[in-house]
């Protein structure tokens, strides 16, 4: 089955300085749009999505860590500090 791209063409509306989108009804339920959503800045342009509290895909968490750079020079160091000899009862 293809992924089959849907498009609507909907007014932006004022709201003070700024313009809005009203999503319809039925879109908020099918993507369980609630308070608040996330939007993304993307080559391709502005993607809306639902923001889930606390919860990142496993997509979204390897870029945060991809991001991060961090540094893992020291990690077999550490590995080896002698922790692993102390008794920790």
């Amino acid at each position: 089955m293809e992924n089959q791209i849907r498009s609507r063409d909907i007014k932006l509306i004022p709201i003070g300085n700024s313009k809005g989108v009203r999503i319809p009804k039925a879109l908020l339920q099918k993507y369980g749009l609630k308070n608040s959503i996330l939007i993304e800045e993307t080559d391709k342009g502005l993607l809306l999505r639902s923001k889930e509290e606390g919860k990142l895909s496993w997509e979204d968490t390897y870029k945060i860590m991809a991001d991060e750079k961090e540094n893992w020079d020291d990690f077999d160091t550490t590995l080896l500090d002698g922790l692993e000899d102390d008794d920790f009862e």
